[in-house]
């Protein structure tokens, strides 16, 4: 990794404001460079009125005087451009609910960074524009913090949810992991009512508390391959579907989720598993080019069937 001197110095800083105490051994390894230099940079430090301890001899190590605390901002461009764009892409996660809280932190760091960093940084915020994506469900907040502390604590939680079809269940969940993928949240755990793993979207739990009762979470759940294997509960349709266009002409079109994209014969091919032929059916309509649906059959009484909304739809006295 390569370090400029000013950014080796802060690398310095990070560390033991992240740990009691950092060995010099460590701070060595960490930035590539020789105790000596090291020394130089706790001296740097303490130049700046940073007041860093060192305890000398074999296995010496530094640390910040207890007690001290940092100004809360000092950034970096790079951290700072990172942290704007960061707050604008929230909704772009399904956060809404986050905007003013948002915009709020936005001003805050405004304020806080020297005038140089924040007239760049208000610049290149200026210069970029995120549009919402419409396959982002929106997502409550504090329905996503009170499961992250869940998971955080291994405290179970008892929701009420409802299903696709609109059926709502009380449920007790050992929740594992929280995570957002193809525009969605989901927590993934050990349902009790069901007694096994299940993947609930956050969008659909109502009536969330966190309950004293603790579990032991297994070590290294990978929650992504699990939804990936069990991407729902429901019946699912195997599609195969040829589209008369390359694939990155089919860029924004097509998500890639549980998706198999592939080019063929010059066009794509395309297989996956979807709940709903309907909607399935209603998407492929909005694509720019011709296909050719393989399988299911019953896609093609997908298509009938709206097919017949739009006759009815257009036929209205």
């Amino acid at each position: 990794m390569t370090y400029d001197p000013s950014l080796r110095v802060l690398t310095v800083l990070e560390l033991l404001q992240a740990r009691e105490e950092v060995t010099g051994a460590e701070l060595s390894r960490r930035l590539e460079v020789s105790p000596r230099t090291v020394q130089r940079y706790i001296m740097k430090l303490q130049d700046l009125g940073i007041p860093v301890e060192g305890r000398r001899g074999v296995g010496g190590a530094y640390r910040l005087k207890p007690g001290f605390r940092l100004p809360p901002l000092m950034f970096t461009g790079e951290e700072a451009l990172s942290l704007a764009l960061g707050l604008r892409a929230l909704k772009q996660l399904g956060l809404h609910t986050l905007t003013p809280a948002a915009e709020a932190a936005s001003a805050k760091l405004t304020r806080t960074l020297p005038h140089s960093l924040r007239e760049e940084v208000q610049a290149l915020e200026k210069a970029v524009q995120l549009d919402d994506s419409p396959w982002v469900v929106s997502t409550n907040a504090a329905t996503l913090a009170a499961l992250l502390r869940a998971v955080r604590e291994a405290q179970t939680v008892d929701i009420t949810y409802t299903s696709n079809k609109g059926a709502g269940t009380r449920r007790r969940v050992n929740v594992y992991r929280v995570m957002h993928v193809d525009g969605r949240w989901y927590a993934v755990g050990w349902c009790q009512l069901r007694q096994e793993l299940r993947s609930f979207r956050l969008d659909r739990i109502r009536d969330l508390a966190v309950l004293d009762e603790t579990f032991t979470p297994p070590q290294d759940f990978d929650a992504l391959a699990h939804v990936r294997a069990h991407p729902c509960s429901q019946p699912l349709h195997d599609i195969s579907v040829w589209l008369a266009c390359p694939p990155e002409q089919l860029h924004g079109f097509l998500s890639v989720w549980n998706t198999d994209i592939r080019a063929e014969e010059g066009g794509t091919r395309i297989r996956c598993q979807r709940e709903q032929l309907d909607f399935f059916a209603a998407f492929l309509l909005s694509v720019p080019c011709e296909f050719r649906v393989d399988s299911p059959p019953e896609l093609l009484g997908a298509f009938q069937r709206l097919g017949e909304r739009c006759h009815a739809l257009l036929h209205t006295d």
